[in-house]
């Protein structure tokens, strides 16, 4: 799921690259726009691995195929 959303974003960054290059080639608004979308994907990451973290500590497993005992 996590690999998903980084796929998404950066398929979503070179989108931005590509359009600013070829409407708007003298202005630098798709490279700042994709500088964010990489700083927000960076803290994506570490509030998913803090998240993974807490699921090990209390359950001893991260198996998602074992869905029922991490419900409640």
């Amino acid at each position: 799921m996590l690999m998903s959303v980084e796929l998404i974003l950066n398929s979503v960054n070179l989108n931005f690259i590509a359009f600013n290059k070829y409407v708007w080639p003298h202005r630098l608004d798709g490279v700042f726009f994709t500088v964010f979308v990489i700083a927000i994907a960076a803290a994506e990451a570490a509030v998913a691995i803090a998240i993974i973290i807490n699921l090990y500590r209390s359950h001893q497993s991260i198996d998602v195929e074992n869905a029922e005992e991490l419900k409640y």
